[in-house]
C-alpha cells in the first residue's frame, strides 16, 4: 500500500463517527448493511451519516451495491488488510511476532483465527 493512500485511509479513520461505521461495517462482514440500518444504529440523520460515508468510500475504506431502492455499505476488506500490512511491516524488526491476523472476506465476522 502507497503511503498517500494510508495517509487518506487514516486520515478517513481519525473521526470517532466514521470509525464508529468503519468497525459496524467490519463487524457486518461481506454482506455489509444498508445505509437506512447503519443511520439507526448511530442514531443519526441520514444526511450527516452521507457525508461520513462518502468519506470512507473516498479513503477505498468501504464500497457499495444497489439493492432496489437501497444502497449497501460493506468494509473493503482488502483495504483494511493493506492497511495493517503496511502498519505492521517491520514489526519486531523483521522476525514474525504475530499469527497471520488478515481478514478474510469469506470468513464469518468474529471469527478468531
Amino acid at each position: 500500500m502507497e503511503t498517500k493512500n494510508v495517509l487518506t485511509a487514516l486520515a478517513a479513520l481519525a473521526h470517532s463517527v466514521r470509525l464508529t461505521v468503519f468497525r459496524l461495517l467490519v463487524q457486518a462482514g461481506p454482506e455489509g448493511l444498508p445505509a437506512g440500518r447503519i443511520a439507526e444504529l448511530m442514531e443519526m440523520p441520514a444526511s450527516s451519516l452521507s457525508f461520513h460515508l462518502k468519506e470512507l468510500h473516498r479513503a477505498d475504506l468501504l464500497t457499495s451495491r444497489q439493492e432496489g431502492r437501497s444502497i449497501i455499505y460493506m468494509a473493503h476488506f482488502e483495504t483494511m488488510n493493506g492497511l495493517l500490512g503496511y502498519l505492521t511491516e517491520n514489526c519486531c524488526g523483521g522476525v514474525p511476532c504475530l499469527p497471520d491476523v488478515a481478514c478474510k472476506v469469506g470468513e464469518t465476522a468474529g471469527k478468531s483465527r
